[in-house]
């Protein structure tokens, strides 16, 4: 009897793991997706039945065939003559995009994205939290007529309370304050925002978290970290709002970032894609804000500088990874040097080929990474990338002073890259990103020599460092890698 029972027992668990292993197949092989995606979800749906059945629901579905993005034909209109307002404003400045790897940067992300080149623009870099926050609550303070904010994180911390009060100020004078976030970075509610609502404020969370369960898009963030102020001042970079990025974490330590303040038309790129996401994410039509004239602003020509550059949106939405494409264009265009600095190191196969090329091809590539996890494997896959490009020729540096978080490419001499973009799958596919490409030397040299600084509180990786590193910590990372397309 007891035999026939395990009989019974191990065909039923056979026919488990078969009918298991079908709707695996069937779950996956739904949507198109990349080839190492898929591999990921199979592993998770196959080893983990009930929980990664659970986790794919919430988190392996894709966007669904909702257009994220509504446009009314006004909108449209308005942001031709928004385009033609940046067209002429660039006449008064006789910038041009100098190297043939610059020009055909620019035809890319023209023809794919539709990122208007903007000239004359001036860009302020900061690297410490503290420094950044004073000088953007300066620039809201100063504000005249709006205000719109859009963050990843948004913690109810200390600074996310000093960031809260700032806006509510403005809003009781009568500034237009809006701003959206994304609830699962910083795990703050729409209440922490309200008494910015009840000072006339409006606060919205990004469409991805809503209606999770019919929806499905719990995998999808607003990665975004955008401010424009009265128009013609824009910032964004690597920081959200929260104590531990002004080095107050006893876990991190020093919080290494760069960050951006914009003036010049290079903002209306920022405000455009605040308005999409703004009108992405509201309930009813009526909420939708309009491509006012008084959101782009031109700014004192006492104000302009020499910057010319292009601000770049992309996301899930988009059929192309526009960002990741950009990327791999001045890897694969680069004839001197490549420096990168990623808080997260996954990069596809793709990526991984053009960084090979480029090394193979006498160029010399630099990527800086942490030295301590804020997801566990996220890191781990991050060491066994980190291994694997440094035994093929690029110096890897692990940034020994805190948490190095900055999202910067260096291309040559004279294009560089900085916003909210990671060198990983997550960035490239999963998250809604920004990122500015600036064609200036003088960009570049202040890039360069951040980076040469941060040099001084790194570790060079070694063949011996990646020898000692014991199995288990190998296992660790390997197995990690394995999941690498769905981190």
């Amino acid at each position: 009897m007891v035999k026939m029972d395990m009989t019974l027992l191990y065909d039923a668990l056979i026919v488990l793991i078969m009918l298991n292993t079908i709707g695996a197949f069937i779950t996956v092989f739904r949507r198109p997706r990349s080839i190492a995606s898929v591999f990921a979800w199979m592993l998770t749906l196959v080893f983990f039945p009930v929980f990664g059945f659970i986790l794919y629901t919430f988190c392996g579905r894709g966007i669904d065939g909702e257009a994220m993005y509504r446009f009314k034909d006004t909108h449209r209109m308005r942001i031709k003559e928004i385009n033609e307002l940046i067209k002429e404003n660039n006449k008064h400045y006789h910038q041009t995009v100098k190297t043939v790897e610059s020009q055909l940067l620019n035809n890319y992300f023209n023809n794919v994205e539709e990122s208007p080149l903007t000239k004359g623009n001036k860009v302020d870099f900061y690297t410490d939290g503290k420094e950044k926050f004073a000088a953007l609550f300066d620039d809201i303070r100063a504000a005249k007529d709006t205000v719109n904010v859009e963050y990843y994180a948004f913690f109810n911390d200390k600074i996310g309370n000093q960031f809260l009060d700032v806006l509510v100020e403005k809003a009781k004078e009568g500034v237009s304050v809006r701003l959206v976030f994304d609830p699962w970075g910083g795990k703050t509610s729409i209440k922490f925002f309200k008494p910015l609502i009840e000072a006339g404020g409006k606060v919205l969370p990004f469409i991805t978290s809503r209606n999770l369960i019919r929806k499905t898009r719990l995998n999808y963030h607003l990665h975004r970290k955008i401010v424009i102020i009265d128009g013609k001042i824009g910032w964004t970079g690597g920081f959200n709002v929260g104590d531990q990025y002004l080095g107050e974490s006893k876990k991190f330590g020093y919080w290494r970032d760069t960050h951006a303040r914009i003036v010049g038309t290079a903002a209306f790129s920022l405000q455009e894609i605040f308005i999409k996401d703004w009108n992405a994410s509201v309930k009813k039509e009526s909420q939708m804000m309009e491509y006012e004239a008084r959101f782009f602003s031109i700014p004192d020509p006492k104000d302009a500088g020499n910057v010319t550059m292009q601000i770049v949106a992309d996301g899930p939405d988009s059929e192309e990874q526009i960002l990741r494409g950009g990327f791999i264009k001045m890897l694969l265009g680069a004839e001197k040097r490549v420096w990168i600095q990623t808080p997260y190191l996954i990069p596809d196969d793709s990526m991984i080929t053009a960084l090979v090329i480029a090394v193979r091809s006498g160029i010399d590539v630099r990527i800086m990474i942490p030295c301590m996890p804020d997801h566990p494997f996220i890191y781990r896959a991050t060491q066994h990338y980190a291994n694997y490009l440094q035994k093929r020729g690029m110096k890897i540096y692990i940034y020994n002073n805190g948490f190095i978080h900055a999202k910067t490419l260096i291309m040559d001499d004279t294009i560089s890259s900085f916003g909210t973009t990671n060198q990983d799958i997550r960035s490239y596919a999963l998250n809604f990103e920004v990122s500015a490409f600036a064609y200036n030397q003088e960009v570049n040299q202040t890039l360069a020599e951040i980076f040469e600084e941060d040099m001084k509180h790194s570790v060079e990786l070694t063949r011996e460092m990646i020898r000692s590193q014991s199995r288990w910590l190998r296992f660790k990372q390997n197995f990690s890698r394995l999941l690498s397309p769905i981190l």
